[in-house]
């Protein structure tokens, strides 16, 4: 389903970009998030990754970074940017000692205190206090080291980052976290293998993009009425639906047909007539209303057994593929559907090579859904280094395809109103 809305804006070529607010502040600024979920699967919060526009490189200056970072916080809302859940945020010496960090709602930051701050008595009379005003506190890339007690004593969260530290090294570290209660984050968990050790371990949350890995199965094929959801997507890009190939597809799968039929009787469509076929119901919905619900239904429906938060990340792709695809000279309706079925592999367990073939799909967006760097995956690809915070990467793409970060970042914080909104049905 092509989502409905106005077309986007081009940005002025300028160095100033005007935030949510209406405040014109200076340069792009970048946002990016990593969700932190429990163990069913269930996002518990976000880490806020910020970073000023590509002409702002590093140079070693931490606390210059962090204070951009809360004021990117105010510009832009924690809650807008984690729907209410909480933000976990980096944190400097320099912000917690001085009290930067109160810029923040504290009953939704969660303060990582990163490994290299050590644990002098200013720091630790800072976080103290924090933790009294509200704040909870979360120890990064967490290794024991002689006077991280009193830390330890008052953290909310431990993160230990599974790429760095073996088995072994969490054994002894766990052994020593044992006598606190402290909900234990596993970080950079990358496959279904670390996944197991942390459960294994006693971590209560996972971080790290495991879950979007396909756990490959061989001789596995597509079923029928997932070929037909396929189809009824490649529909649905049309501006005017071709409501005989659509009844045609909708009568071939009972879950639809079901799904259709409630419809006519919930609030969304408000209906009592009686109907005696599929096309009747089609028509007694009307077609705004059966596109928004069959996206939903069809992408649930291929989550099924996953972390909804997969669900949430193929609608940000799909909006953010389409609106970056009018900057890019690129086909709206394709984009769309490449950035939906960009997470169909880690949906479906399935690699992609087994999958594309059945996808009623142009050969270029096919190829591009294989990884292939060609034009048609640009907008693809400058979305998953986003998602990672590799700011570099991101770059590289927009200047190689002309693109402006302005329009790239308007894209993303609209995808993630409209994935907001529509998961909402």
């Amino acid at each position: 389903m092509a989502a409905q809305a106005e077309t986007p804006q081009r940005t002025e070529k300028s160095d100033r970009v005007v935030c949510s607010a209406g405040e014109p502040v200076a340069g792009v600024r970048y946002v990016a998030r990593q969700p932190i979920l429990d163990l069913r699967g269930k996002v518990h919060g976000y880490e806020l990754l910020f970073r000023d526009g590509p002409e702002a490189v590093f140079r070693g200056d931490g606390n210059a970074a962090t204070r951009t970072m809360l004021d990117n916080t105010v510009l832009y809302g924690l809650g807008r940017l984690t729907a209410g859940l909480p933000a976990f945020v980096n944190c400097t010496e320099e912000s917690l000692t001085r009290d930067l960090v109160h810029v923040m709602p504290s009953g939704m930051a969660v303060l990582e205190i990163l490994e290299d701050i050590e644990p002098s008595r200013p720091v630790i009379e800072a976080c103290r206090h924090l933790k009294a005003s509200g704040f909870r506190l979360a120890l990064d890339n967490f290794l024991w080291k002689p006077g991280i007690e009193p830390l330890v004593e008052i953290a909310d969260y431990i993160k230990v980052d599974f790429s760095t530290c073996d088995a072994a090294e969490r054994r002894k570290l766990l052994d020593r976290l044992s006598r606190v209660t402290v909900a234990l984050v596993a970080e950079k968990v990358e496959t279904a293998e670390q996944v197991r050790e942390a459960r294994e371990e006693g971590f209560m949350l996972l971080q790290g993009f495991y879950f979007c890995r396909p756990v490959l199965m061989e001789n596995r094929r597509v079923p029928a009425n997932r070929l037909s959801h396929m189809e009824i997507l490649r529909l649905m890009q049309n501006e005017s639906l071709d409501l005989h190939e659509l009844t045609r597809q909708v009568e071939r799968d009972t879950f639809l047909t079901y799904r259709l039929l409630r419809l006519m009787n919930s609030p969304a469509c408000a209906t009592q007539q009686e109907v005696r076929s599929v096309k009747a119901a089609l028509i007694a919905v009307g077609e705004e209303t059966f596109r928004r619900m069959a996206t939903v239904a069809i992408t649930s429906e291929l989550n099924a057994g996953q972390p909804a938060e997969l669900l949430r990340m193929a609608c940000v792709r799909a909006r953010f593929c389409e609106l970056g695809a009018f900057f890019a000279g690129l086909d709206q309706t394709e984009q769309y559907l490449l950035g939906m079925l960009s997470l169909l592999p880690a949906m479906l367990r399935q690699p992609i090579e087994e999958l594309a073939p059945s996808l009623p799909l142009r050969d270029e967006i096919r190829r591009a859904l294989e990884g292939e760097n060609i034009p048609e995956r640009s907008i693809l690809c400058w979305l998953e280094a986003h998602e990672h915070g590799n700011w570099d990467q991101c770059d590289l793409i927009a200047d190689r395809r002309d693109l402006w970060q302005e329009d790239l970042f308007r894209c993303y914080e609209e995808a993630l109103r409209w994935a907001a909104t529509v998961l909402e049905f």
